[in-house]
């Protein structure tokens, strides 16, 4: 039983499986913050556009953009946060 313990913790010590995660972490990080990145370009964008159709509509406008922007930047932390997770866990 101990040697298969000790070859069990052997594979998950490898620098392969650290490579692998590694890769994970970076892929998890870098396309949540690609999504999050288009969704506030889009949120920005559609805020400038209403604003030079309608301007006095600014005010109620900008509330519902930081609450988009929020919600949006909130995406990134999902994705760091279960990425270190998965790194540390698996």
């Amino acid at each position: 039983m101990s040697n298969l313990l000790l070859a069990a913790t052997s594979v998950t010590d490898s620098p392969i499986v650290h490579a692998g995660k590694a890769i994970g972490l970076a892929l998890g990080v870098g396309l949540g913050a690609l999504g999050a990145g288009i969704g506030i370009g889009n949120i920005f964008g559609s805020m400038i556009q209403s604003v030079a159709r309608q301007p006095e509509l600014r005010g109620e406008l900008q509330g519902i953009q930081w609450l988009g922007f929020a919600l949006t930047e909130a995406v990134v932390f999902y994705g760091l946060l279960g990425s270190i997770l998965a790194y540390v866990l698996v």
